[in-house]
């Protein structure tokens, strides 16, 4: 029997996007040439391998059992019919896509591109915002690299924490709870009752009035005054600068925003825990010397951005 390995090619391009016509656009080939290579797939397998239903198609027992499997192959033969594992960083011309919360954007999105470019010349970044909606999805391949608190959404999603940050609450100097206001701030301790006379901004993009803090108050019995939703920190550290509201940011990616706004921050009256800081990639990186090389220099921006200086400091 003759065996067309560019069958497993198209073959982990299907069991991946679910998909003829998204598989089609992946390996840049027409949607009625990937729906012959799937009925060539399922006469060399003896299986449907994805059944149509409703609008969408479902793999079937067996596919699911080959996705791994079929993977890895396509992997291992990419990695033995590349010429080379090394890549060359002064020729190297590629634009990587990265999805990363604003704040890490804004603590280490600079380091990165400068470490990236002194080695690089010809690599190029785009950072786009977080969305309501997943308009992009690693998954497809148009996404280098994540990076927020969410954990992975597919188990083809690599991931790996690179730090860790708190929430910290965020108020303008004049305000009440803060020293420069009516005396009752930065002298003493932010106690709960204080938290809870305050007006509050949160951060969400979906513009939420609630979240997790409101949920550890709730437990207790408790809750807060909610006036505003802005879809970003930076967004709502604006609010703040203008306004006697308070939020809660992560400290340490935030800390270029507090430092440039001239902020006053307090530690937060609740046991929140830590936030982690997480990156992620599809697993067809996992090979990729010139993703390796910028997962590399991203994990060392984010940790510098998560990293605890002696200035780093409350208001108290």
């Amino acid at each position: 029997m003759q065996l067309d390995l560019n069958l497993l090619t198209a073959l982990d391009a299907l069991l991946e996007e679910g998909s003829v016509t998204d598989a089609a656009a992946r390996l840049h080939v027409s949607a009625p040439a990937m729906s012959r290579t799937l009925s060539r797939i399922r006469r060399a397998t003896g299986d449907e391998i994805l059944v149509r239903t409703g609008r969408t198609m479902t793999p079937t027992p067996r596919a699911l059992a080959l996705r791994a499997t079929v993977h890895e192959l396509v992997q291992q033969a990419r990695t033995v019919l590349s010429p080379d594992t090394e890549v060359d960083l002064a020729a190297l011309e590629r634009t990587f896509i990265l999805k990363w919360h604003d704040a890490l954007a804004a603590a280490a999105g600079p380091h990165l591109l400068r470490s990236l470019r002194a080695e690089a010349p010809g690599v190029r970044l785009r950072f786009l915002a977080e969305a309501s909606t997943d308009t992009h999805d690693p998954r497809r391949g148009d996404i280098d690299l994540e990076a927020g608190a969410g954990g992975p959404s597919s188990p083809e999603i690599r991931h790996e924490v690179v730090g860790h940050d708190r929430l910290v609450l965020a108020l303008r100097p004049s305000h009440p709870l803060c020293d420069g206001g009516n005396g009752n701030g930065a002298d003493r301790p932010l106690g709960l009752e204080d938290y809870m006379t305050a007006e509050h901004i949160t951060v969400s993009r979906r513009g939420r009035l609630r979240d997790p803090i409101d949920d550890m108050l709730e437990a207790r019995g408790l809750s807060r005054q909610v006036v505003a939703a802005a879809p970003t920190a930076a967004t709502a550290l604006q609010f703040i600068r203008h306004h006697d509201l308070v939020a809660a940011v992560p400290r340490l990616i935030s800390r270029p925003l507090l430092d440039g706004l001239g902020l006053c921050v307090r530690p937060l009256p609740l046991p929140m825990p830590e936030v982690p800081v997480r990156l992620a990639w599809h697993q067809r990186y996992d090979n990729d010397p010139a993703h390796t090389w910028l997962r590399r220099h991203a994990r060392t921006a984010l940790r510098h951005a998560c990293a605890t200086t002696d200035d780093v400091t409350f208001d108290e």
